[in-house]
């Protein structure tokens, strides 16, 4: 549409939009929007890096249950989940050679289980990458809450708000959010570096005493006799919500379409990063943190000894206070960084959740308007839809990631187990054909690595659903049952649609006569303009017709349509009631009814106005009889539009020569008579 065409609203919103957002681009810019691996690292990476924020304290938050001497198990635990986080790695490297085109575990699932098992996969996948966001941006919240005591009171307020911002910075395209995120990710990675080498360079080299705040403090625990089956049972809850540092990893296998050259290679080596990030911060938390005895408890009265004014930090605020003491700028700088890392991690989800959306809808599981890309280049519509779920979720659950967290990961291991069990019978289906040792041995290769990986991944899945299913994991598995439901639903009504229009043959027979309906309220320009209009469609009948409201401006109407030149008949019709939109469908179906093959083309006058509020004082009738005629068979609408003098196109010339531009004043230079 030409500028010139946009009334000052739609120049405002169009203008506010590319200050927000950036100018639009072309589609084929689209290979300038590709990630080299230094900017595809914080892009996807940070998820599954930032889970070391919240993993590590989880764990201890769960074994406080059976007092401070079952921090002990704290580093078996973390061992546990980084052999099962080295072994998805390992496992999801060997999916991003053999399924490069972005569907990652959908794909898997669908080409080798089924469709019923991907659409699970794409089900769990949609919930994980939403409780992502919400539950990175609360921990993001509760660690800046600890520097700042505004936010630890409005945790939900200052959630919502970062979740917007990111939705702002992520509506922008992918190239222009991973730059963004670069900096602060790698200021992260970084920033945990140097606490966690120098706190256990202190620790064990120098030999320093040093304690955290909390250290000295006693633990009230919930049952200090936990034994057998019960005590391996606290074991399990702690594994399990550990196992949410694993979340982000299969991003990466949705997301290698948005690599560089040679994709699947990028992609393969940026997980390989990721994993072992990962598995360093998170071990070096937990070993740390045990080191100088940091005491976390799910509530502050269970601290025995603490002062009555002591307000508890984070696991990492605590590490750092003690690592950094006598240098608050080291405090600040990890809490900081932190935050960011937190918020940044739900980034995996905004670049995770539209890729996998656009896919679900080419496959007509999802509306259509998820597959297209908007004006950066990014899948707005997945963005919006995706940032909507996670502010209902945060609000829903007052963003504690606690309560947040038994949602968590369920989904994403339904994933693994279904996409590793997908890849084991992709590489046995290739063994059957291929003769070549070499590549028969590489696959042998990779087959023994995604069933160790499914072993895993499914034993992970049960001690999940036993230890979170009662803790809130049903509303997550609620959710996925759903939202496969909604999606099955779609693609019945998407197919069924398709049957309707392609197997509906048409005859090819035109309709025997046309008969033509001017609406009219007043004998004025718009009326004349819609009388032309539909003379020039050369009709086999027309005429006008007004409904008669108010019976004096009726009878003016009669008289100086009589005086007139125009020899359209002008037919009033009755309404006793006053309204508009009853009589004139009534008096349609009647012509219809009469003449069943013809076609009835209904002429409706429209203002185009230059001001919003112009426009609730105009086309409101219009508006009404349109929306009830499109449902009437055999009946088009046609609308004629005449533009008001407020409207932009009435003010600015045309580019080319329209009806009335020469009365206008419109006349384009060289077109004198």
């Amino acid at each position: 549409m030409n500028s010139s065409m946009l009334s000052p609203v739609s120049k405002l919103t169009t203008a506010a939009k590319r200050l927000l957002l950036g100018r639009p681009f072309r589609s084929d810019s689209l290979g300038h929007t590709l990630l080299p691996k230094r900017i595809a690292l914080p892009v996807f990476a940070s998820d599954a890096m930032s889970s070391v924020a919240y993993a590590p304290e989880e764990i201890f938050l769960v074994l406080s249950a059976a007092g401070i001497s079952a921090y002990l198990y704290a580093p078996w635990v973390g061992l546990a989940v980084a052999f099962v986080m080295a072994v998805v790695v390992a496992s999801y490297r060997q999916n991003v050679h053999a399924y490069p085109s972005g569907g990652g575990d959908y794909e898997v699932a669908t080409k080798n289980l089924g469709p019923t098992a991907g659409l699970t996969v794409g089900s769990a996948l949609l919930v994980d990458y939403v409780l992502t966001v919400a539950v990175s941006i609360s921990s993001a919240a509760s660690n800046i809450g600890s520097a700042v005591p505004f936010v630890a009171t409005h945790k939900v307020l200052f959630a919502v708000v970062a979740i917007a911002v990111l939705t702002a910075i992520n509506l922008r395209g992918v190239r222009e959010s991973g730059t963004a995120f670069a900096i602060p990710t790698y200021a992260f990675i970084i920033g945990m570096a140097v606490m966690l080498g120098w706190g256990l360079f202190r620790t064990y080299v120098l030999g320093d005493d040093i304690q955290a705040a909390s250290a000295g403090f006693g633990l009230e625990a919930e049952d200090e006799h936990l034994y057998g089956i019960a005590f391996a049972f606290l074991i399990a809850r702690a594994f399990s919500s550990g196992c949410a540092a694993l979340t982000g990893v299969e991003a990466i296998s949705n997301g290698v379409p948005a690599f560089r050259k040679p994709k699947s290679r990028n992609a393969a080596t940026t997980l390989l990063l990721l994993g072992s990030i990962a598995i360093v911060l998170l071990m070096g938390i937990i070993i740390l943190a045990q080191k100088i005895g940091v005491v976390y408890a799910h509530d502050e009265s269970n601290l025995i000894g603490a002062p009555a004014d002591y307000h508890q930090k984070t696991l990492i605020a605590q590490i750092a206070e003690t690592v950094f003491h006598g240098f608050p700028i080291g405090f600040f700088f990890i809490t900081i960084v932190t935050a960011l890392i937190l918020v940044l991690a739900a980034n995996t989800a905004f670049n995770g959740f539209p890729v996998l959306g656009s896919i679900l809808a080419q496959d007509r599981y999802l509306p259509r308007q998820l597959h297209t890309r908007g004006d950066r280049l990014a899948f707005s519509n997945g963005i919006l839809f995706l940032s909507g779920a996670a502010i209902a979720f945060v609000v829903l659950f007052g963003a504690e990631v606690t309560k947040l967290i038994q949602l968590y990961i369920v989904g994403v291991f339904v994933s693994f187990v279904l996409s590793q069990t997908g890849m084991l019978r992709h590489w046995t289906r290739l063994l059957r054909t291929e003769t070549d040792p070499a590549q028969r041995a590489k696959m042998k290769r990779s087959r023994v690595i995604n069933a160790i990986g499914l072993t895993a991944t499914g034993t992970v899945l049960i001690i999940v659903l036993i230890t979170k299913f009662f803790a809130g994991a049903w509303i997550a598995i609620l959710t996925m049952v759903a939202i496969f439901v909604v999606m099955k639903l779609i693609r019945k009504h998407y197919d069924s649609v398709s049957r309707e229009l392609d197997e509906s043959d048409w005859d090819g027979v035109l309709p025997s006569r046309t008969h033509s309906i001017v609406l009219v309220s007043k004998l004025h320009l718009p009326t004349r303009r819609a009388l032309a209009y539909a003379r020039a469609t050369r009709p086999d009948t027309l005429e006008a017709v007004t409904v008669n409201v108010d019976d004096a401006d009726t009878r003016k109407l009669v008289r100086e349509w009589e005086n007139s030149e125009i020899n359209v008949p002008l037919k009033v019709v009755e309404s006793p009631y006053r309204e508009i939109t009853k009589p004139v469908l009534e008096y349609v179906k009647r012509v219809r009814k009469d003449a069943p093959r013809d076609v009835v083309t209904v002429f409706i006058p429209e203002y185009v106005v230059g001001h919003w509020w112009e426009q609730v004082l105009h086309n409101q009738s219009a508006l009404r009889l349109k929306g009830r005629l499109l449902f009437e068979p055999g009946v088009m609408v046609t609308s004629v539009p005449w533009q008001l003098s407020s409207s932009t196109r009435a003010k600015q010339p045309a580019d080319v020569n329209a009806p009335g531009s020469v009365r206008r004043g419109f006349e384009q230079p060289g077109r004198r008579r």
